[in-house]
């Protein structure tokens, strides 16, 4: 979720009952992926197992990136990814919400596939469809991609 532009910052939603939890809180760093349509069955069985049992990696074939800034990897098949560092933990305890500042953004152009997907909430999901390009008029993040 975006939470503001200048600096730009991001919330997470992100329980201890998450194994990424664990990770996040004695890292501060993440990479918040951004899937296709087409990874969504694939998305919906990675969130339901957990990586203290199961390298995700492997067993659904997807490919770990080396990320410029942050430790934790980049997820080849995804649209985008962005690095990300934990900002604020003060809302972590009574809402499971993380505040995060975005230090650099990935856009893989080379992804046929480029239909995102939302959750809303109860197994059901919606996917993006007609697409307005305005990248030339958005000039508050472009520092973060080449």
């Amino acid at each position: 979720m975006a939470l503001q532009h200048d600096p730009p910052l991001i919330a997470l939603s992100l329980g201890e009952w998450d194994h990424s939890f664990s990770a996040l809180k004695q890292t501060g760093e993440c990479v918040v992926s951004v899937p296709g349509v087409d990874l969504a069955q694939q998305v919906v069985d990675i969130g339901n197992c957990s990586g203290a049992q199961v390298d995700k990696w492997s067993k659904f074939g997807l490919t770990p990136l080396p990320a410029e800034v942050v430790s934790p990897p980049l997820v080849g098949e995804a649209l985008a990814n962005i690095e990300c560092r934990v900002k604020d933990r003060t809302l972590v305890r009574k809402y499971s919400l993380w505040v995060l500042e975005p230090v650099r953004a990935w856009i893989n152009d080379q992804r046929e596939e480029k239909r995102t997907f939302h959750h809303l909430g109860d197994g059901r999901f919606v996917v993006d469809g007609e697409r307005l390009d305005m990248r030339e008029r958005m000039t508050m993040w472009k520092y973060l991609q080449d």
